[in-house]
């Protein structure tokens, strides 16, 4: 007797799922969010080390409350931003030659 051919399809090696991309893409933009976090700790850093040394100013007069607004937006734009970025690289749109279709060469 013949060996029984399967007939279920699998993905070429290349191509993933739909899930493993959205993840991919997701911590991409927990990465980018990440990286932002860090330089403003660098940049904290560098104030605490030159500024105030030189200048003695503690920013007493800054009211924080008006800027959570806007960080909380800008911190969602860096994280869509670093998706949309992970999306496009991790699909191989990045990679690909413009003006060329899949499957053609």
């Amino acid at each position: 007797m013949p060996a029984k051919s399967r007939t279920s399809k699998r993905p070429a090696g290349d191509q993933q799922g739909w899930g493993m991309l959205v993840f991919e893409s997701f911590s991409a933009g927990a990465v980018a969010v990440l990286v932002a976090l860090v330089l403003a700790l660098v940049l904290v850093g560098l104030y605490d080390y030159l500024v105030w040394p030189l200048t003695k100013w503690d920013m007493t007069e800054v009211n924080p409350e008006t800027f959570f607004t806007w960080s909380k937006y800008g911190l969602e734009a860096i994280f869509a931003g670093g998706t949309a970025a992970g999306f496009w690289c991790f699909t191989g749109a990045a990679f690909r030659k413009r003006g060329t279709l899949q499957g053609r060469r």
